[in-house]
């Protein structure tokens, strides 16, 4: 695994930052179940593109795993925009981070 202690802190970072711009949204399926599948989704973006080696610059790597993890929760909530640009935007800084911006 590449870097799996850097995809850990990612992944918990990305989690807590989303959790916290999610805090002061109404869901209507239950606020507390919405923060954790969030947290989860989140976290696992930053923990696959910490653990993947690819020989694409780092920024890539995070811009691909970062939509592809995002698209089945954007497909489920039909909010196709704030999901998809936080998870490409937030695994593209996570691999450039982890991986490199070259």
């Amino acid at each position: 695994m590449a870097n799996l202690n850097g995809g850990l802190i990612s992944g918990l970072i990305f989690g807590a930052v989303t959790v916290a711009m999610m805090l002061p949204m109404q869901f209507p399926g239950g606020k507390t179940t919405a923060l954790i599948a969030a947290f989860i989704s989140r976290f696992g973006i930053g923990l696959v593109i910490g653990c993947v080696q690819l020989s694409w610059p780092g920024w890539l790597v995070g811009l691909v795993f970062g939509l592809l993890l995002s698209v089945p929760d954007a497909l489920l909530t039909k909010a196709y925009a704030p999901i998809i640009i936080v998870g490409t935007v937030g695994g593209a800084i996570i691999g450039g981070i982890l991986h490199g911006w070259k």
